[in-house]
């Protein structure tokens, strides 16, 4: 009789610590589908508001880059494709084995969950590393607006070494406002990725613990609408940033 009583205390203490480890279910919902269906919402607030902040951000390099044309032309030059390409791809490949989490936290595979994530977090590493190389090439070439901006591979590109039209000084200048709207653009949308993936530490870290591995996916769900967004503004930058109108006409 003791010994059933203390097996029915230790099943109770772990059941309660097992309720500890796992809040799903928090207590100001009435059902936990509410509560998922609440975060899913909130989390698509949340994308609406950044959907108008980058809005604003594709405005203004649309409107300058109709103002500017030639100088926005030959800035875009500067950037290099293949770096940018191999950027999108990467970001495709994480957007996918993100995806591949979800399904994985669904159909409770811890294991595969865990992997997915951290294969994700590896490919947002890459694409940080690749935008390093491409930011300190920027620097080298003092193509970092403000003071020190050097303009002479826009008015003497021939001198460089290249075929671009020259642009007239007063028009040179304004290749500023393109590098400006540039690291504005593709900076925000890094410190996204910097966000996204201390926050897949986070989510890797509760997987490991199992915590997704019993029907509660809510969070590896609205984390996945996150990185997916922000794998389609690199959608939309890469086309204005790296491809539209590469060479100016003569």
């Amino acid at each position: 009789m003791d010994n059933a009583l203390v097996a029915s205390h230790a099943h109770t203490h772990e059941e309660e610590h097992e309720h500890v480890a796992l809040p799903q279910h928090c207590h100001h919902f009435e059902t936990e589908q509410q509560q998922r269906e609440a975060g899913t919402f909130g989390m698509w607030l949340f994308l609406l508001t950044e959907i108008m902040f980058f809005g604003g951000l594709f405005f203004a390099y649309l409107l300058y880059r109709n103002w500017y044309h030639d100088a926005f032309v030959a800035a875009s030059n500067q950037l290099s494709i293949k770096l940018g390409a191999i950027n999108t791809a990467v970001l495709i490949g994480s957007g996918y084995f993100m995806a591949l989490g979800v399904w994985a936290a669904e159909v409770r595979k811890k294991g595969l969950l865990v992997l997915f994530l951290v294969i994700t977090t590896v490919l947002g590493f890459v694409f940080l590393g690749i935008k390093y190389v491409e930011y300190h090439e920027k620097w080298e070439k003092h193509h970092i607006p403000g003071e020190h901006f050097d303009v002479s591979e826009f008015v003497n590109p021939q001198a460089y070494g290249l075929k671009e039209t020259p642009l007239a000084p007063d028009m040179a200048q304004k290749t500023q406002v393109f590098f400006s709207l540039y690291f504005a653009m593709t900076g925000m949308h890094a410190l996204h990725m910097i966000i996204g993936i201390g926050l897949l530490f986070w989510l890797i870290w509760r997987a490991n613990r199992g915590e997704f591995s019993s029907g509660y996916v809510a969070p590896i769900e609205n984390f996945g609408l996150y990185w997916h967004f922000v794998d389609i503004v690199w959608i939309f930058l890469f086309p204005l940033l790296y491809l539209i109108n590469r060479h100016p006409g003569s």
